[in-house]
Parts: C-alpha cells; sequence; structure tokens
C-alpha cells in the first residue's frame, strides 16, 4: 500500500507563489519590494483618521487590521506568524519614529507603494510571468510569507 503524503498549505501557497518567481533579479527586486509593500499598506491604513475613542486609546485601524492579518499567518505556520508579528511590531514603531520626526506619513507611503508596485511589475515583466495575485488574491498575503521562508531556512529554522 502507497501512503500519501499530505502537503501543508503553506508548502503549497509557497511554492506556487514561488513557480512566478524563480528570476533572480526578480527575485531581488521583490526582497526589498514585498516588505516595502506591507510597511506602506499598513502605514497608509494607519494614516486614516480613527474615532476619538481609539484615539485615546492609541489604537489605529491599522492596528485593528493587523489582528486578523497575523491570525492568518499563524494558522498557515507558527514560525511565520512569529516572524510577521515581529516584521509588524517593526513597521508601527517604525511609522510611529517616523510621524514623531514630522514625516508625513500618508504622502511617504503613497509615494513609497506607487514606487514599490511599479518594481513589482517590473520585476514580473523580467520574470516574464504574471503576479501571483491574478490568479489569488490571497497571494497578497503570501508575498510576505514567501519572503520570510527564505530567511527561515537560512536560519534553519523549519516553517
Amino acid at each position: 500500500m502507497i501512503q500519501q503524503i499530505e502537503t501543508r498549505q503553506i508548502d503549497t501557497l509557497l511554492n506556487e507563489y514561488g513557480e512566478s518567481h524563480q528570476n533572480k533579479t526578480n527575485i531581488l527586486i521583490h526582497a526589498i519590494a514585498v516588505p516595502s509593500i506591507y510597511w506602506v499598506t499598513i502605514a497608509l491604513i494607519w494614516s486614516i483618521p480613527v474615532p476619538e475613542f481609539l484615539v485615546l486609546m492609541d489604537i489605529t485601524f491599522a492596528h485593528v487590521l493587523a489582528i486578523p492579518v497575523l491570525y492568518y499567518y499563524f494558522r498557515l505556520s507558527g514560525p511565520i506568524g512569529a516572524a510577521m508579528t515581529l516584521l509588524t511590531i517593526a513597521v508601527f514603531m517604525s511609522i510611529e519614529a517616523l510621524y514623531l520626526q514630522g514625516v508625513n506619513i500618508w504622502q511617504l507611503s503613497l509615494v513609497l507603494f506607487v514606487v514599490m508596485w511599479i518594481l513589482q511589475f517590473v520585476g514580473h515583466h523580467i520574470e516574464g510571468k504574471k503576479p501571483s495575485f491574478f490568479k489569488d488574491l490571497q497571494f497578497l498575503l503570501i508575498g510576505p510569507a514567501w519572503w520570510w521562508g527564505h530567511w527561515l531556512k537560512r536560519l534553519g529554522i523549519e516553517y
């Protein structure tokens, strides 16, 4: 009797995402653009005005949205979820630090958002394959997990 090994969802998603990320230039572009897009997305949402009761608690819509996003990552993989939590904390800390320095987070984020997405599409043009999220929007969240998967492998951590 042949025993079939069940593939974990995280492995399936990362492998499928990786199919359109084989070219070294595209991989390098994604190594920069993917975490940057994660940062700017949070920063753009952070910039949306919130009701007074949330201001008093020092909570933004980005904080609220981070909870289900991190839950999604933890459901896929504990180490990926932990890594994304660390990234998310670093993102919030850097946004706050820039804001305290007088940086207009909304404007900076908008410019970086456009630049990073242009880079992503340049990378996919070089690769000769469409971005994975054209097939399934879920891959917008898989990009950062794929990025972390590379780093975790280098550190010898099984995700």
